[in-house]
C-alpha cells in the first residue's frame, strides 16, 4: 500500500514540541539551545491521488461482496455484479471520501451524471436493511483505511 502514498508537498506547518529538541550541530555541550532551534516543521500527512483512492476502494467493494455471496458469480450474473460493484465504490467515494462527481467520473472512466445515478442507486437501495448494512460495512473499512479527514485533498 505504501507506493501508493503520494507527500503532498512540503510543509511549511511548525510547532514546538515539548521536551524534544531536534539534533543541532551547533549546540556544544552547556550552550543552551534557543528557542526558535526547538521549533520543529511537521510534515504535510501524505495524500492519495483521487484515481488512486478509487482503485482502492474498488477493490475493497469488489473483495467484500465476494466475501459476503453465499455462490459464485456466474457468467450471465457478471456484468449485473460488476455494475453493483462499480456504483457502490462510487457511492462510498463520494460519501466518505468526499470526493466529487468529476473526480470520481474521470477516475472511473464515466461522466459526472454516471457517478449521480449512482449514488442515488445505491441510496435508493439502502432501505434494505442487509444492503445497508452491507454498505455500512464498507464505509467503515474504508474509513479505517483512509482516516477520518478522507484523502486529504477537502478538507
Amino acid at each position: 500500500m505504501h507506493q501508493f502514498i503520494v507527500p503532498k508537498g512540503r510543509s511549511s506547518r511548525v510547532f514546538t514540541a515539548a521536551g524534544l529538541a531536534p539534533e543541532t550541530k551547533s549546540a556544544r555541550p552547556g550552550e543552551e539551545v534557543p528557542a526558535a532551534g526547538r521549533a520543529m516543521v511537521a510534515p504535510e500527512p501524505p495524500t492519495v491521488p483521487p484515481p488512486v483512492a478509487c482503485r482502492i476502494v474498488r477493490h475493497l467493494v469488489l473483495e467484500m461482496t465476494a466475501m459476503a455471496s453465499d455462490r459464485p458469480l456466474w457468467r450471465r450474473d457478471s456484468r449485473r455484479t460488476t455494475c453493483h460493484v462499480r456504483q457502490i465504490a462510487m457511492y462510498v467515494c463520494h460519501v466518505v471520501l468526499r470526493l466529487s462527481l468529476s473526480e470520481i467520473g474521470a477516475a472511473f472512466g464515466r461522466d459526472r451524471t454516471t457517478v449521480g445515478h449512482a449514488c442515488n442507486v445505491v441510496e435508493d437501495r439502502r432501505d434494505d436493511a442487509s444492503f445497508d448494512a452491507f454498505v455500512s460495512a464498507i464505509e467503515r473499512v474504508v474509513l479505517s483505511v483512509f482516516g477520518p479527514a478522507g484523502i486529504g485533498s477537502h478538507e
